[in-house]
Parts: structure tokens; sequence; C-alpha cells
């Protein structure tokens, strides 16, 4: 099956022919023919590949999907002819799918443990990639994406989209009037923002894991091993996997990991902190379990210039502003002690434009509005967190060389091994 789209060539023509205006193969040629559609294949097919970002992205044709779960792939097989894609190829390793030469993009829809070593391998073998929230389950392995990404000159899209489109959570708005609120300087700076209960931050802190888990024969139709993949390995039990990986440190980290992108990747958008990292987090949380995730009841991470990001996880702060500057403050349903505000976002000036359609972002070659850059600092601030929780204990960062400050203990956690042989 043969695309027309050769992704190598295209860059190599671009960077031999700087002076004209080149229009890449997939403009130029009729999109209706399904030979000529960009083409793309789902890894991993849990609950997340089956929405409409994923299985039901109807934009360009799914040839094919894996997942280590036999029933899974037999199932997606299924769906896929149901959603009209006809016979597509499955199997249950994701490199035979890194080495299709007709599939352009990958959804990555793994748990967090994989999403940074699929990304480097999918970069590597020349596909555009949408990956899943968190970006990354490491710091050390979003730098690594990054490098990857930039040396291959792939479109990467994290899946998360409230910087740019549909009501943030407990807000009643888009983030767009919110970003014009603070562009126009009239809360003051700096600014603190105050993520919880009522942005509906605390609303996965279930899950958490299980302590002292009895092993269990691994299913016959599961290749465990594959899995777990880079993860240390642990007896099987089928808490682990699948919807319940989310609350063993191995995998994710709990609901900070599962959801805190979704809400923290717009707060950075906010306060202008695309290109940084927090330089200070502090934490009160309870001892945390070396396997299975617990709560927090705080985390302060503080930048350089003084902006605050308060994550309340005991949501003691619920009657606190979402936003608070020096000269006002901003709440949820944009509440404001500023008067007249909703009148002067009216006349304020719009925030800058966006690539908000990964299609056009691929045919073009331009950055997505959420990307490997942007996306792995709004992913660092979940990490950092995540960092805290594990140590117990706040700790100092360097955002420009990505490593804690005089610190092991934490470094370790941020550049973290693999299990062999796997490695990036």
């Amino acid at each position: 099956m043969k695309t027309g789209f050769n992704r190598r060539n295209f860059l190599k023509s671009a960077a031999a022919m700087a002076s004209f205006s080149i229009v890449p193969a997939h403009v130029l040629r009729a999109e209706s023919a399904p030979s000529n559609q960009i083409t793309r294949a789902l890894i991993g097919f849990g609950g997340i590949a089956h929405s409409g970002n994923h299985l039901g992205y109807k934009a360009t044709r799914l040839i094919a999907l894996c997942d280590p779960d036999a029933g899974r792939v037999a199932s997606g097989i299924k769906l896929a002819a149901d959603n009209g894609y006809g016979k597509i190829h499955a199997c249950k390793d994701f490199r035979e799918i890194l080495a299709m030469k007709d599939v352009d993009i990958v959804h990555i829809c793994t748990p967090p443990h994989w999403h940074g070593l699929m990304s480097v391998m999918a970069a590597q073998a020349g596909k555009d990639i949408w990956c899943e929230k968190p970006m990354t389950r490491t710091i050390g392995e979003g730098k690594r994406v990054m490098e990857a990404v930039k040396a291959s000159g792939c479109i990467y899209r994290l899946n998360t989209w409230f910087r740019f489109q549909s009501g943030f959570y407990g807000f009643g708005t888009e983030v767009k009037p919110i970003k014009k609120v603070v562009e126009s300087g009239i809360l003051g700076w700096p600014l603190k923002a105050v993520v919880g209960g009522p942005t509906g931050f605390n609303l996965k802190f279930m899950w958490s894991g299980r302590i002292n888990l009895t092993p269990e024969p691994v299913p016959e139709n599961f290749d465990y091993d594959l899995w777990l993949g880079p993860a240390p390995f642990k007896p099987y039990n089928r808490h682990r996997t699948h919807g319940t990986f989310r609350g063993y440190w191995d995998y994710d980290g709990g609901g900070l990991g599962d959801m805190g992108q979704h809400y923290l990747d717009p707060v950075q958008y906010l306060l202008e902190k695309d290109n940084t990292s927090p330089v200070k987090i502090e934490i009160d949380c309870p001892p945390q379990h070396p396997d299975a995730v617990g709560s927090f009841d705080k985390i302060t991470l503080t930048y350089d210039d003084g902006c605050e990001i308060i994550l309340d996880g005991s949501n003691s702060m619920k009657d606190a502003p979402f936003l608070q500057g020096p000269k006002g403050a901003l709440w949820p349903q944009m509440k404001s002690d500023i008067p007249n505000l909703r009148d002067m976002i009216a006349e304020m000036p719009e925030p800058e434009a966006q690539q908000t359609d990964f299609l056009e972002a691929v045919r073009l070659r331009r950055p997505f509005a959420l990307n490997e850059r942007n996306g792995f600092r709004s992913c660092t601030v979940v990490n950092l967190g995540i960092t805290a929780m594990r140590l117990g204990r706040g700790f100092k960062f360097d955002p420009v060389k990505l490593m804690a400050v005089n610190d092991p203990a934490a470094d370790a956690l941020i550049y973290q091994q693999m299990r062999a042989p796997w490695n990036i």
C-alpha cells in the first residue's frame, strides 16, 4: 500500500529549494482516493484509543493497530471494520507498525511508561506522532523526545487541547478570554494560579494503587513482558494493567499523572511559560508507598519571576481565586474583583493565532499548537510534582540544565533507567 507521502524526501527537497514556495504533495493531489489519503496506525487499543481523537478520527485512513492483549487486537479489527476502515493490519508488537512504510502517523495510546520510548522510536522511523497525555513519565524521557523529534523533522501532537479549544475545566469558558485578560496586564504581575476542586483538579484522586498485590497467572492471550517493556519487572496482577495501571509509579502517577497535563498545560500557556519550568517545588503530602501511588495535600511550583502554580489536592483552597495578581483576581465562571471585566475582554486584542488543525500541520509541516516543546514544559510541571511526591519533600530545579540543583536523589527520579533491553 503506497501513500505517495515520503516525509524524508520532502524534507530533503525543502532544504535544497529554500528559495521556492513548496506545496506539499497532499495539497496537490486529490484526497478523495483512498490510496492518496494520509494513513495512520493505533499503538495500544485500550479505552482511550476508542475515542474520536483516535479510532474515530476520520480525516485520515486507519490501516493498522497493535496491542499486546490479543483480545484487544480482535476487538480492534472488528471496530475498525464497523467504522468503515475495512480490513486493517493488526498485530501485538508496535515495532511491526513502525516498520510499515505505508503508515504516515502513529497514535500512541499506551500507558505513559511507553510514551517516551515509542515517541523516540516513531520519530526515528520517520512517522508523525499523535501521543496521549502525559507526554512522558519522566523529565529525562521528555528531553529525549524533543531531541528525536527535532532531528527527524516529524510533526508531533500531544493529546490535550484545552489551551486552544473546549471549555476549561469548571471555568465556564474557553481559555482564550482568560489569556486576553492576562496579556492585557490588568491583573498585574507576577500571577498565582490555584488549581483545585473548583476546576475539577481532584477529579481522579481515586487513581491509587494497591499494596501487597498477590501474584496471579498471566492470561494466555496477554504478552505481559511486552506490556511492561521498559518498566521494572513486577509479578503480574491484573490491577497493574489495563484500566488501573495509573495507580503505580512504574507506569503513571495517579490522578496527577493521568489528568495533570489537561489542567496544567492551559495554566502554563496563560502564564507565558512555554519555554521554561519552575525553579522551586514545595510539597505537603503523606509518605508515599514505593510502588503504589497515594495522594497529596498541596504542591507549590514557583518560577524565577515569582509566578506560582498551586495544586490544591485537599480542596482546602476552594474559595481562592484561580488567578491572583497584585492588581486583581479572577475566579471560575469568570468572576472578578475588576468591575466590568467581561465588557473589557471584548475590547482586548486577540491572542496570537495557533495551528490547531493537526492534519493541516502534517500537510504543511508546521508545528502543531501543542507540540514536543511546549508539551514537554507542561509535562515537566506534572513530573516535578510527581518527583516531589516520591521524594516526600521539595527541591530546586534548573529549567535550562533540566536537572535538580545539587540533589542526586531528585535527579535519579528525573532521569530513570529503563529495563533492559529497552533504552533511549
